[in-house]
């Protein structure tokens, strides 16, 4: 394959890391739950935003069925409706294999640009089964989530690629 102009060829990822990663971000967001704010409905979805990465980075490794147990851990967690991030999160690994070839030779601003909408369709589908249940609606804060985990694509994106950047064998005379 062809690399995009300018893209640094990255070294293989190891599997450890990505779950390490899924699940540190499952513990971030149990943490934002029980210590900062609660269930704010503006507060970003820090396990979606790593889920998308992930799925768009390494599809063959992290796909629906991971989206599937990571959104029955969330629900299992929260209390809630079970089932309900399970489809969100099912929903968003769906849409973001539909794009992830297309994805990977964007900028990060234009990756930011792709991901908005995937990440509004999963919040109106998690609104659309609250409602559904017979919750009430959060109001108007809810529509500070998608744009705040839009915001955290470039800084989840450079944080989990930094350990792919590293060479293997680093060289003062070699490029890479």
């Amino acid at each position: 394959m062809i690399m995009p102009r300018g893209q640094q060829l990255l070294m293989p990822v190891k599997p450890v890391f990505i779950w390490a990663s899924l699940v540190a971000a499952l513990a971030l967001a149990m943490v934002q739950n029980m210590v900062f704010w609660g269930r704010a409905a503006w507060l970003p979805d820090v396990v979606a935003v790593v889920l998308l990465f992930w799925t768009v980075q390494q599809p063959l490794r992290v796909g629906v069925g991971t989206a599937f147990v990571l959104g029955l851990a969330v629900d299992v967690h929260q209390g809630g409706l079970l089932g309900q991030h399970a489809l969100t999160y099912t929903a968003l690994s769906f849409l973001a294999l539909g794009i992830h070839r297309r994805l990977l030779w964007f900028t990060l601003a234009s990756q930011m640009a792709q991901v908005l909408p995937l990440f509004v369709a999963a919040h109106v589908l998690a609104l659309l089964v609250r409602i559904a249940a017979g919750d009430a609606l959060p109001g108007w804060s809810m529509v500070l989530a998608p744009l705040l985990e839009t915001l955290l694509w470039p800084v989840v994106s450079v944080l989990l690629l930094m350990p792919q950047r590293q060479s293997p064998d680093p060289d003062e005379t070699r490029p890479l």
